[in-house]
């Protein structure tokens, strides 16, 4: 989009927009390209106070320069836009993630940082502490949908382009204080009516309490988050398997199958064991 459509996208969708200086041109595109797009990413601040906010996001500081994001959503649902173009906001993120995006698919656990992020996501930082207690009042709560929705209008994609920083890198846990699945539900919603429509949101997402997902990566950032990769990727490993093994109880093994197989097993510990549980369970039954 150009600035002015995206304005204009921000605008049909419902939201109330302020423009801050020199928007537009405000970018860090001498450091690298931006675009392709494919997506929408959220962030939560760390820091109380409207203007503080707009003012830390659009100029940055002494480690990363501005602008931090394209648009600052404050507490009672206004979108303040500080830059379009390239923005210091996802960092480097996982490739496998990035993938999901373009092909609107179910998000991978990322466990790796090997991807330019701030050339491919619009950046939305919303107001917000981020310690699981500071609330995300209804207003801002529908901004955002709004938000990720309008981008979404433009580009033709679905809600499963719209992802959390902690989705992307890990060691992120932003955003906190509310799931990206419950927001991707509301903004599937919104996608199905008209630009501007007020369609009825889903019930509200008022739970404070950190998700499993967001307790890895919060309590331990390093160690905790890549043990939660691991079991995220030994997980998929076994579904995998399982599904081999359905395939294979369809027709007759081989010797040299079965040995196959059975080596396959013995390499994998977690997996034998996983197999073993399947079994006792299916046997039990």
């Amino acid at each position: 989009m150009a600035p002015a459509t995206f304005l204009s996208a921000l605008r049909a969708e419902g939201l109330k927009v302020v423009e801050v200086g020199n928007w537009r041109d405000h970018n860090r595109n001498s450091k690298g390209p931006w675009g392709p797009v494919h997506g929408v990413m959220i962030h939560h601040t760390v820091t109380k106070g409207t203007k503080a906010t707009v003012d830390i996001c659009r100029t940055g500081y002494a480690e990363l320069p501005g602008p931090l994001c394209h648009g600052v959503i404050a507490k009672d649902g206004t979108v303040y836009l500080i830059g379009y173009g390239r923005a210091n906001h996802a960092g480097l993120g996982d490739d496998d993630v990035l993938r999901a995006v373009i092909g609107e698919k179910t998000l991978p656990a990322d466990n790796e940082a090997n991807t330019d992020g701030n050339r491919h996501f619009y950046g939305f930082e919303c107001e917000n502490l981020g310690d699981g207690k500071d609330p995300w009042p209804a207003a801002q709560l529908e901004a955002i949908e709004k938000a990720a929705a309008a981008v979404c209008r433009y580009h033709g994609w679905n809600e499963k382009s719209v992802i959390g920083h902690l989705e992307w890198q890990p060691g992120k846990v932003d955003p906190r204080g509310f799931t990206m699945q419950s927001m991707r539900t509301r903004v599937a919603t919104r996608l199905k009516s008209p630009s501007g429509a007020k369609p009825q949101p889903p019930k509200e997402d008022t739970d404070m309490a950190l998700t499993p997902y967001e307790l890895w990566a919060y309590k331990g950032r390093g160690e905790t988050r890549d043990a939660y990769a691991y079991l995220r990727s030994t997980e998929a490993k076994v579904d995998a398997l399982a599904d081999k093994v359905t395939s294979l109880e369809q027709r007759p093994l081989t010797d040299d199958q079965v040995a196959k197989i059975a080596a396959a097993v013995a390499a994998h510990p977690a997996l034998a064991q996983a197999i073993a549980d399947t079994l006792a369970t299916r046997l039990k039954d």
